[in-house]
């Protein structure tokens, strides 16, 4: 800390940390100040002795006499009693409404200067539910007794207050360091939990050293994601490449004119110089107010409650002596905002007006409490529509967009014009969703993303590859009511970074990503593996896998583990532990599936991988249609292999008309007749999420009602699908995909009991969640594209390996990527199963078609 260098910052400030972030040390500081009235929890002193407990709660409730308020006692009086009915009843845990987590950005501590972020990150106790909401929106939805204004006054002023007292403990403090010595170009992000009761008041509860999200300090796909915006736009503050000399410059003059240095507040001779360390000071302060970005000035303020507390601190209550320079600098921060005011008319600090949300690029969608499997499709338009009431106009102007809004920021090619409505744009593999609204030009006008039924502003998922959506401006006017025009915008979401293979290679494997914990306890993200464990699974000998839920693991060549973008994901690919599943070649396949019926029952994943088996028998997929009822297929290996598909569950369907899983087996089977009860009769069941150890039993009944228990029964389970924060869906947190995998390892074991084979997809999938392809659920791992495309647009072509000497590792895949490859350019096909994920699933599923017992 003392040898930085240029555009260096650390993120700790010592003085304080110690002090905010420990129980004990708010402990400390309430006690050391009474007469602030700090609203601060007394339960941060419940873990002192049985002695402090006493002293400290009897003196925390005792009412003190204002000291020095005078032009604020009636204020200060109402504080206190609701301090003490705070204190009162903060024990009682079911009192507790909501926990606001603030995220704070110190950059000064003397003086102090505090900036809060527009968002912020709810916790609702009653329905233990957790979202990242605007302050703007949590203060206008949770806090309807009181006027948002002030509930959003009374949050700022607590924080200021219990930061101040931080600074000034600090310095009278015989362990803390002194006020020369303190590190200047120190800064940091603090965390304060505010608790708020049914009086209304803020308790702060506890301050973190750092970003936190859960109390257990576990995060899930959402909160990383907030993570990086919020450590971004903390960057782009701190770091802002824009010069504050002239705007410094003006304020300076302007100070100098007004005569604002020899006032009352400002305690210097006529004649005094300004120290270098006041003028750095003031110009930091300067730079940072041109430069808020999706922070909002929180100390100083010339609001009457923080000036007050200012004259508290700065100049009346001085007990400690302070130095004059420190109460002046103090005060000149209070001067230099006054006159920044003044000078930019846009710079309107307002809480209820962070740049009014649609001037910014980094919008973050706004989200209200909400029930895992409630639609909150409802809940979002509101904020939209209130921002156009700030926007929009009344004119005769016809409808357009005035610009589109997208967070994160997306190019536009071309760039934006209202005149233009087709745009297209690309964004880079780790961009996984994209928040889309949009102004338009006059109040009449409404956007719907999609259809007239979709909402103004929502969160989309991106898949690999291509992504469309559109925009439909609709004049609402008595008049006229209709759609007017329809904009598009484009996405292509990049494959993830790839390095072509050097000889100087290393073998790298994974099961689970850091960013999506499924198992904690264990190793996420790419590990070495020896090169005795490669040249074991490379033998030709390698026995074949006895079922399709062999653990296994993803193995790619890097140049270092430690780095994924050193790596060549061309040559990926999944590999059970000591043995192989044998890819069929044609003949092979087409001898093993010839004279059997296939019965597939399921979802859009199911389907995934029933068009892949129709491509790989054909080797050409002349049909396809995303089929969401009963589909038969005759013309499947020369008319060898009948195929039928039946679509569940029906979700569209009143869940009081929709049919039972058993009615739909059942209804399958009678359409699918004759059958034989041997292993030419194949049924595959599965579902990304919906399938439980209940279907298994009911798929053992109706079997042996309908004498087919011994057909061949293969289970795909689970997958990994809706863990992003999506409009419209339900999405699961981190702990609840965690569920998800226990519920897989349930149907895995209930299938071995019932002699089902099974392809366990969940393990599958997980580690390599980011890699869906398109779809709101960011479930699918497959995609069907029309082969006219590859023609196109070549960047949507499925890549093949090339003739790398890695490729000895991977000789299964090797072959088939070949095959694949010369499928391809003999034959013409209309259209094409892509997605490395859903292939990888599909030959293990035509592996046990062809090796399992029942197997004739």
């Amino acid at each position: 800390m003392c040898h930085l260098g240029l555009h260096q910052k650390v993120n700790i400030l010592p003085d304080i940390q110690h002090q905010l972030c420990r129980k004990e040390g708010l402990c400390q500081i309430i006690r050391r100040f009474p007469e602030l009235r700090l609203l601060v929890s007394p339960s941060v002193c419940l873990d002192q002795s049985t002695q402090l407990k006493l002293s400290t709660s009897s003196h925390l409730l005792k009412t003190v006499k204002p000291y020095m308020w005078k032009p604020w006692d009636w204020r200060r009086e109402q504080l206190n009693q609701t301090t003490v009915l705070a204190r009162q009843t903060i024990f009682r845990a079911e009192e507790l409404s909501v926990i606001l987590k603030a995220y704070v950005l110190v950059t000064s501590l003397t003086p102090l200067r505090a900036f809060i972020h527009s968002t912020g990150t709810v916790w609702n106790p009653p329905k233990k539910k957790r979202f990242t909401v605007k302050l703007q929106t949590f203060f206008e939805t949770f806090l309807t007794a009181s006027s948002p204004l002030q509930a959003f006054d009374n949050m700022k002023e607590a924080i200021s207050k219990l930061l101040l007292a931080a600074e000034l403990f600090s310095e009278t403090s015989t362990l803390g360091p002194k006020a020369f010595n303190r590190c200047r170009l120190c800064f940091q992000l603090f965390t304060f939990d505010i608790g708020y009761y049914s009086f209304g008041y803020p308790v702060v509860l506890q301050v973190h050293d750092h970003l936190n999200f859960q109390d257990d300090d576990n995060m899930d796909f959402e909160d990383q994601n907030t993570e990086e915006f919020l450590l971004q736009d903390t960057f782009n503050f701190l770091f802002s490449n824009e010069s504050s000399l002239p705007m410094f410059s003006e304020i300076f003059q302007g100070l100098h004119r007004s005569g604002i240095f020899k006032g009352e507040n400002y305690q210097k001779e006529q004649n005094q110089c300004l120290s270098l360390e006041e003028m750095n000071s003031i110009m930091t302060f300067t730079k940072e107010l041109g430069n808020l970005g999706q922070f909002q000035l929180l100390f100083p303020s010339t609001t009457p409650g923080i000036r007050s507390l200012m004259h508290e601190f700065y100049d009346r209550a001085n007990p400690v002596g302070r130095p004059a320079s420190i109460l002046t600098q103090g005060w000149s921060l209070i001067n230099v905002l006054e006159q920044f005011q003044l000078l930019n008319k846009k710079a309107q600090l307002h809480p209820l007006e962070w740049h009014s949300f649609t001037e910014d690029e980094n919008i973050e969608k706004p989200q209200v409490p909400f029930d895992a499997t409630r639609n909150k499709k409802a809940a979002v338009p509101r904020i939209m529509n209130e921002t156009k009431e700030v926007h929009c106009s009344n004119d005769d102007t016809q409808c357009y967009i005035k610009q589109i809004l997208t967070h994160p920021h997306v190019e536009l090619n071309p760039e934006f014009n209202p005149k233009i409505k087709d745009y297209y744009s690309e964004v880079p593999f780790d961009v996984v969703t994209v928040t889309i609204g949009a102004e338009t030009s006059k109040c009449q006008c409404k956007v719907y993303l999609h259809d007239r039924a979709g909402p103004s502003f929502a969160n989309y998922p991106l898949g690999l590859g291509m992504n469309k959506i559109s925009m439909l401006v609709v004049d609402e006017s008595p008049a006229q009511g209709a759609t007017l025009s329809t904009y598009k915008l484009t996405i292509y979401r990049e494959d993830r970074p790839s390095l072509p293979l050097f000889e100087d290679f290393t073998a790298c494997g994974f099961v689970q990503d850091c960013g999506l914990l499924i198992h904690p306890e264990e190793t996420c993200g790419l590990q070495p593996i020896s090169s005795d464990y490669i040249e074991a699974i490379s033998q030709p000998e390698l026995k074949i896998c006895p079922s399709g839920d062999t653990t296994g693991q993803w193995i790619v060549p890097c140049l270092s583990c430690s780095d994924n973008r050193t790596c060549d994901w061309r040559e990926i690919t999944w590999q059970p532990h000591d043995c192989q599943y044998g890819v069929l070649t044609k003949p092979q396949l087409q001898q093993c599936l010839g004279g059997r019926k296939i019965l597939f029952i399921g979802d859009s994943t199911n389907r995934g991988i029933m068009y892949y088996l129709i491509e790989r028998l054909n080797e050409t997929l002349q049909e396809w249609q995303k089929v969401h009822g009963m589909k038969f297929y005759h013309n499947i290996n020369g008319g060898k292999t009948l195929i039928s598909y039946s679509y569940y569950p029906q979700f569209w369907i009143s869940p009081s008309l929709r049919p039972t899983f058993e009615k739909a087996l059942e209804h399958l089977l009678q359409r699918s007749r004759p059958l034989e009860n041997t292993g030419r009769t194949v049924l595959v069941v599965g579902g990304v999420q919906w399938l439980n150890s209940n279907h298994l039993q009911i798929i053992h009944k109706v079997l042996k009602r309908e004498n087919l228990l011994n057909i061949l029964v293969i289970i795909k389970t689970l997958g990994i699908g809706f863990h992003l924060p999506v409009d419209g869906l339900h999405f699961l947190t981190q702990s609840e995909v965690q569920n998800l995998w226990k519920e897989n390892v349930i149907i895995l074991d209930a299938a071995k009991t019932y002699g089902y084979e099974v392809v366990d997809t969940f393990t599958i999938t997980m580690g390599r969640y980011k890699e869906f392809l398109q779809g709101t659920c960011g479930c699918h791992f497959h995609e069907v594209v029309k082969s006219k495309l590859s023609k196109e647009y070549p960047f949507i072509k499925m890549k093949q390996s090339g003739n790398h000497i890695v490729g000895k590792y991977f000789s299964n895949q090797s072959k088939l990527q070949r095959r694949r490859q010369d499928s391809v350019t003999k034959f013409q096909s209309p259209y094409h199963v892509r997605g490395p994920i859903n292939q990888v699933c599909s030959e293990i599923l035509l592996s046990r078609m062809c090796t399992s017992k029942r197997t004739v």
